[in-house]
């Protein structure tokens, strides 16, 4: 399960994400915003989705107009890895690498066409599980728990 959300700026390329995943069958939900709404706050997007990707196991997408708050925001609950990624390489690596479970993506900054193909790279990447990259996951994981 993929979930997907945004606010109002990342909205017009979520729903472009959704039609191009649909076609490829790809099994996505949408957690909202389900209407551009100027007003909303990406802070509540993040903080959903990432709640459903920890209890799930699952991956997510999260669009705002730079990514950098969707990030943060999405940082912010236990178990997630979020990762803000502007070209298909840099998404591969940091699945390859840290395992990311959530793409963050910029709407003002990365054009459409970029954006779908970044996540094209997130969702056909898989992480390495090399023992470097293990130990330093464990290491955030072992942060996380010592800090409840």
């Amino acid at each position: 399960m993929i979930y997907i959300g945004s606010d109002h700026r990342g909205f017009e390329v979520k729903k472009k994400i959704l039609e191009v995943l649909a076609e490829k069958e790809v099994l996505i939900r949408d957690v909202g915003n389900l209407k551009k709404e100027e007003d909303d706050d990406y802070v509540d997007y993040a903080i959903k989705l990432g709640t459903k990707v920890v209890n799930e196991a699952a991956l997510g997408i999260l669009i705002c107009g730079t990514g950098t708050g969707m990030v943060i925001a999405a940082n912010k609950i236990k178990g997630v890895r979020a990762g803000f990624c502007f070209c298909p390489k840099q998404a591969r690596l940091a699945v390859e690498d840290n395992n990311i479970n959530v793409l963050c993506l910029s709407a003002d900054l990365v054009e459409i066409d970029e954006n779908i193909e970044i996540v094209r790279s997130f969702i056909n990447s898989q992480f390495t599980a090399e023992d470097r990259h293990i130990r330093r996951i464990n290491k955030i994981k072992k942060y996380e728990t010592s800090n409840d």
